[in-house]
């Protein structure tokens, strides 16, 4: 069973070139026994579940062997961490900060700044549902899907020069079609953060566990293979790009509905 059974990932896997000579000595002489999303996330729920302050030693990593070359995706627990602190900090009175955040903590986050400030996550998480942007950078044929030792798994791979792309493209077409906004924005600030990472990297979507909620969501419908993420958002995209918003929201909407379906589970534990 996952840990963590309602979470989402976004990762980018960079080449080893890409990485400093003793990270790349240490990312080299991993040996991946074991599913590393089972370890991140029961690391993650011990630190919760036990208080610890996250460490900004290296910590764990993603690992995938493809065409003879490695690509590694760092956990990057505490940066991670103090990014999901400060924007907390940032959306709350300063004066009620204490009742949620301890001393101890702010400290270590002072403490930090250097760190977090210098470093990009390779993994953007999302609890209980996956923002639509996300599924416009792959196509169909990148998306593999099916069942293993931790139940229902759906992947999609692409490289990060078609992701950037498609980015662009959705980008673009949200910005004609209603101006600038916080969709619009939101696109902004994914393509500027897929920009910072090496151009022969790889991006990952990773529904996590929520490929078991959603399989019982479309268990009538006939499970994994009724998801139609990709193509509802290409056929939104390709509505909007050409004026037909007809077009644009039957795609939108059937993304919509299918995943307040799963999101609905978040209730129901």
């Amino acid at each position: 069973m996952r840990p963590t059974p309602y979470v989402a990932s976004l990762r980018v896997y960079e080449p080893l070139s890409a990485f400093e000579a003793a990270d790349r000595l240490r990312w080299e002489s991993i040996e991946v026994q074991r599913s590393t999303n089972y370890l991140e996330q029961r690391d993650a729920l011990e630190r919760v579940a036990g208080n610890r302050l996250p460490s900004t030693r290296p910590d764990g990593a993603h690992i995938l062997d493809f065409d003879g070359n490695r690509y590694v995706c760092p956990w990057s627990t505490s940066v991670r961490t103090w990014a999901a602190i400060s924007e907390f900090k940032s959306n709350i009175p300063s004066t009620v900060v204490p009742y949620f955040i301890s001393n101890s903590f702010e400290e270590a986050l002072q403490d930090s700044i250097d760190f977090t400030t210098s470093k990009v996550p390779h993994i953007i998480s999302q609890t209980w549902i996956i923002p639509p942007r996300w599924f416009a950078l792959f196509e169909t044929h990148e998306r593999n899907r099916g069942h293993n030792n931790e139940g229902a798994y759906v992947i999609a791979r692409t490289e990060i020069s078609k992701a950037i792309g498609r980015a662009k493209t959705t980008h673009n077409a949200v910005k004609s079609a209603f101006g600038e906004g916080p969709v619009e924005q939101e696109l902004l600030d994914l393509i500027d953060w897929l920009e910072m990472f090496h151009p022969k990297s790889i991006v990952e979507l990773d529904y996590g566990g929520l490929a078991d909620y959603l399989e019982l969501s479309l268990a009538e419908e006939g499970g994994l293979e009724a998801d139609t993420s990709i193509e509802d958002i290409q056929s939104s995209i390709a509505g909007l790009a050409v004026g037909d918003g007809a077009l644009a929201g039957r795609g939108y909407e059937r993304l919509v509905t299918r995943w307040r379906k799963v999101a609905a589970f978040e209730g129901a534990s």
